[in-house]
């Protein structure tokens, strides 16, 4: 099976596997987000963290692999009464137009391998408007003793130090790790060890 059967059979059913609701640290910075603008949310799956951006007013690309996902982010986003315009891409070779978003929302995309991360990582900042925001989420090491979700590789996973070198230079830097029960539909459920980075350009 390709990796892009794989998603597209992950997607294929009605429910919707990381529930519709955002992800709760997306959520809970929803007083920094800008009152208008443009949004990059990358690997947006079925659309629960875009649809969110875009009922905030802002104007929300929503990247992801999966024909499957897009079609569910398109469904959802009509049933909240907000527009989504979505683009099915490899977000590890997209081409992350310089200086063009606003916020770059990205969450649990955490099937990159660290030359893929460095890649993608470098594709944010890129595209990052100067003063942007960038709302990072992704588990940490101990995800692998907890088994609630993620890739189940250590390489995968986020460190406060993996994440200082790529964004150390920006404006600002919050990084926060801990330890957390999370219910996010099926796909995300129970204690989890997660890593958070909120960061200005």
């Amino acid at each position: 099976m390709s990796e892009l059967e794989r998603w597209q059979e992950r997607y294929a059913t009605d429910e919707y596997r990381f529930g519709t609701a955002p992800n709760a640290f997306l959520a809970a910075q929803a007083h920094l987000l800008p009152k208008a603008g443009k949004a990059l949310a990358i690997a947006d799956g079925e659309g629960r963290n875009g649809v969110f951006l875009a009922e905030r007013g802002l104007d929300v690309l929503s990247l992801d692999f999966s024909p499957n996902a897009q079609g569910k982010a398109r469904k959802l986003a009509a049933a909240r009464g907000v527009t989504l315009r979505t683009e099915q891409a490899d977000v590890i070779n997209w081409s992350y137009p310089a200086d063009t978003y606003d916020v770059v929302a990205a969450i649990f995309f955490q099937f990159a391998a660290p030359l893929e991360r460095a890649a993608i990582f470098a594709g944010i900042k890129r595209t990052l408007k100067k003063g942007g925001l960038l709302l990072l989420e992704g588990y940490g090491p101990r995800q692998l003793d907890y088994k609630t979700g993620g890739p189940g590789i250590l390489e995968n996973l986020y460190t406060r130090e993996i994440l200082e070198k790529a964004f150390g230079n920006f404006a600002s830097l919050d990084i926060r790790e801990y330890d957390v029960e999370i219910h996010e539909g099926a796909g995300h459920g129970g204690m989890s060890a997660l890593v958070d980075a909120v960061g200005v350009k």
